[in-house]
């Protein structure tokens, strides 16, 4: 171990020492010029143990449609009782629940209107559409020991939904399940493509092709952006048809291709200057994801390039989405991780690529993006 290894855990283990010393809290807490530190110390920890209420309070808010019905605000705690079919006490107990959440708020006595973040909730039908998902992962989490102990293998609530960690387990019948897939994904993605969008430039691009596009719905803003481009869509059989037919409808079908396949065992279409990965890498696990960026390498002429959309670990500023709420996500899934975009780029340098960069997005709790270059 090198000495600046050891300093480190030497200095660690003196830290957690004192942040655990009763008295070192008590002095803390008292002392004018780091008290507010530790006040804000105390409210992190107190939101750990929250969390789930807080979660559930907005569970609340979407499943009973209180957005919608706050947007016709103000209105009193009867009124909104009324159309919620909650009692009068109910009703005032969970507008009240969302005001220090900012889902809600009293102007004035009895007034009830939506707050400042549920004025972006209210319209933002993506969003929502993602609350009402984590269902699945809060009954997963009922007892996060059991989901670790498991065996991945194991299904989930969130396998069963996922229809793609699904396949890699063998189901074959996903129909159903691969429509809703690519329904959230539509709602879920024009985040990914607003941080794609503001931090990459197409200009020198004209053919880009979108692995695993679900029903188009990245490549439907970039291409409106873009008109320029070319457009190909590859995903499952039962996927690219309908997306093709949706692009093309959009943008006009003299734009669009869709390309039928399975990405760890057909070959990438050749011809694209540039190959876009939108939150597919952290789905799967290092051999198949790795295996995944060597088949697109092969796909790409010398100079080509890889555009990687996803959430990634190890974000400076977006640090808990990454490892704490992807990590547990996506160990329920059953398949995959996030990866710090280190990770990636030397995963894109194994697979062939001559170089890769990560590029700063203005939200990376909605996406980061990496460029590798062929």
């Amino acid at each position: 171990m090198s000495r600046w290894a050891a300093f480190k855990l030497g200095y660690v283990a003196r830290r957690n020492r004192l942040f655990s010393s009763a008295g070192f809290q008590h002095w803390a807490a008292r002392l004018p010029l780091i008290r507010w530190i530790a006040r804000s110390r105390a409210n992190g920890a107190f939101d750990l143990l929250a969390g789930f209420a807080y979660s559930q309070v907005l569970r609340a808010y979407v499943e009973g449609g209180l957005f919608d019905v706050l947007t016709d605000g103000p209105l009193s705690a009867a009124d909104v009782a009324a159309r919620m079919d909650l009692s009068e006490s109910a009703a005032l107990t969970l507008l009240r629940a969302g005001r220090p959440l900012m889902l809600s708020e009293e102007p004035v006595p009895d007034h009830w209107m939506l707050g400042e973040q549920g004025a972006v909730f209210a319209t933002n039908p993506g969003v929502q559409a993602m609350v009402r998902h984590h269902r699945l992962l809060y009954a997963d989490l009922a007892d996060p020991l059991a989901l670790l102990r498991a065996d991945r293998a194991e299904p989930t609530a969130l396998s069963r939904f996922w229809t793609y960690a699904g396949a890699l387990q063998g189901v074959t019948e996903r129909g159903e399940d691969t429509a809703e897939y690519s329904a959230l994904m539509a709602a879920s993605q024009h985040f990914v493509a607003e941080e794609v969008l503001a931090a990459v430039t197409f200009r020198d691009v004209e053919r880009l092709l979108d692995v695993g596009g679900g029903h188009g719905a990245f490549l439907r803003q970039i291409g409106a952006a873009w008109p320029q481009l070319k457009l190909g869509l590859f995903d499952l059989p039962e996927v690219a048809a309908t997306g093709a037919a949706v692009l093309g409808e959009a943008l006009g079908p003299h734009r669009v291709t869709a390309h039928p396949g399975n990405f760890f065992s057909d070959s990438i279409p050749q011809g694209y200057d540039m190959v876009s990965l939108i939150r597919i890498l952290h789905d799967h696990d290092d051999a198949p994801a790795q295996s995944l960026l060597a088949n697109i390498r092969a796909s790409l002429a010398s100079g080509a390039r890889l555009l990687i959309a996803e959430p990634m670990a190890r974000i400076p500023g977006a640090e808990p989405m990454g490892e704490a709420f992807f990590g547990l996500y996506l160990w329920a899934m059953g398949s995959g991780r996030p990866r710090s975009p280190a990770e990636i780029i030397a995963m894109c340098r194994q697979a062939g690529f001559a170089r890769a960069r990560l590029v700063a997005t203005a939200q990376p709790v909605n996406a980061s993006v990496i460029i590798a270059t062929a």
